[in-house]
């Protein structure tokens, strides 16, 4: 079992940024993938950013592209989400996810889609214009 642990949310204004982090515990796998997801108001999920950490390999939706940064420190088992330019589409709960890794590397990651083995519980961003 891995335990996700989200912090970092809040409210920030438009064209400001914020840093997501998410504490990992629990890993009895060597490789995964690991990413950040999103879930506006009345919206379904959206994939955000993920990361391979066999390789450090990134993807990044084109909403966030540019503006966004996903990176793992290995030595304290966290990932990150460093948001800059913060829009008020941005606004949403924000999950971070991560399942073990078997092949394929970064594309093996993407045709996951949202079919990860484990979940945080969610922090709220909001971004006021």
């Amino acid at each position: 079992q891995v335990q996700l642990v989200e912090s970092g949310g809040g409210s920030v204004q438009a064209g400001e940024s914020l840093r997501l982090s998410c504490a990992a515990s629990g890993s009895t796998y060597s490789s995964y993938c690991m990413g950040w997801f999103r879930r506006a108001a009345e919206k379904e999920r959206e994939r955000v950013a993920l990361i391979d950490t066999r390789d450090g390999s990134t993807y990044y939706a084109d909403s966030v592209k540019g503006r966004f940064t996903i990176s793992l420190d290995n030595p304290k088992n966290t990932l990150y989400l460093q948001m800059n330019s913060a829009k008020p589409e941005d606004t949403a709960m924000y999950f971070c996810a991560a399942t073990p890794a078997y092949g394929g590397y970064l594309s093996w990651c993407i045709e996951r889609g949202g079919s990860f083995a484990y979940w945080g519980q969610g922090t709220q961003v909001t971004v006021s214009s």
